[in-house]
């Protein structure tokens, strides 16, 4: 079951008048209880608007009505999105933030608070598309061996967890936010089951499958584990028995890609474009893997055909015999 984010704390800014706080406050709850929001992605368009306020009180020199607010004009919006780039914000940053800008208006306007056509009428950024860069077959598999860091000054059960936690990113094709936030309960013992249930992006659950040999690793974690796992409790823990941050992977991540000549790009996010170039190259259906990996579109998944095409050139250009 998704889990229910907190109410949003009143928006008190100094900048904007009572009632447009008022109508902010309003939009993340709509956000929350209605379109079921993450917490990350409320996070963030809050912070946008909140940034867009401020900026348009410096801009227009005063407090930020409603009434005002409504009669926005596309120089302004333009004007906030060239000062953003000159604080060296990334297009991706910005289209974001202009998409929220626009649900909150278009939240306006269905509560009879004014029409904000100008937020509509500019274009989105334009974002270079990059492909994800897959980490190759035999290097993905190292990188889930805990005898790879056997060398470190670390207690053995937590370079077992680590190596359980990767092999999950790369055998189910999960974000790292996923595998850290299963409990105890939610996976399987080898041999008493082969799928998992996890909660995506959007508080969106999926079913995906996991190999037995994942939950063997996992199952020798737990057996290694200093602190109690009760079932209701997160399956990886830190340390000192807290929940488990996903920077923890990230810097076993960096350890080793040192030790195995990796390059930057590979990371615990590069496992799970791992698991889904892998799995076309060998035939897999694009559409099953929108579903493994839980993409709300075929589009975000058809970015790894990209990936399969340059693997298949490359083959071309280097086994083809020249004239």
């Amino acid at each position: 079951m998704a889990k229910a984010q907190p109410a949003p704390a009143p928006i008190e800014l100094a900048c904007a008048s009572a009632d447009l706080n008022a109508e902010f406050t309003r939009w993340l709850s709509h956000l929350r209880a209605e379109r079921r929001l993450s917490g990350k992605t409320l996070e963030a368009y809050a912070r946008d608007l909140r940034q867009f306020l401020i900026f348009l009180a410096g801009h227009w020199g005063g407090v930020v009505t409603l009434g005002r607010f409504a009669r926005l004009e596309a120089t302004d919006v333009r004007a906030f999105m060239a000062a953003r780039r000159g604080d060296a914000i990334a297009g991706r940053s910005l289209m974001r933030a202009l998409a929220g800008l626009r649900s909150f208006g278009r939240f306006l306007e269905r509560e009879g608070k004014g029409s904000v056509g100008a937020l509509s009428s500019v274009r989105a950024p334009k974002i270079k598309k990059s492909l994800p860069k897959p980490i190759q077959i035999a290097a993905a598999k190292r990188l889930a061996d805990a005898d790879e860091r056997a060398g470190e000054d670390r207690e053995t059960w937590i370079l077992v967890r680590d190596a359980a936690v990767m092999a999950l990113l790369y055998g189910s094709g999960l974000r790292i936010s996923e595998a850290l936030g299963l409990r105890r309960r939610d996976v399987p013992a080898p041999g008493k089951g082969d799928t998992l249930i996890v909660l995506g992006k959007g508080n969106k659950t999926r079913m995906v499958p996991v190999l037995q040999n994942v939950l063997a690793q996992i199952a020798d974690y737990a057996s290694a584990c200093p602190h109690p796992l009760p079932p209701d409790g997160p399956m990886f823990v830190g340390a000192r028995g807290g929940p488990l941050s996903p920077r923890i992977i990230q810097l076993a991540m960096e350890r080793l890609r040192g030790s195995l000549g990796l390059p930057d790009s590979a990371t615990p996010h590069a496992l799970r474009h791992s698991f889904a170039t892998h799995l076309l190259t060998r035939g897999g259906d694009l559409r099953a893997i929108q579903e493994l990996l839980g993409h709300a579109s075929l589009s975000t998944t058809q970015v790894y055909t990209g990936i399969d095409t340059e693997r298949l050139l490359e083959v071309y250009n280097s086994a083809h015999p020249r004239a």
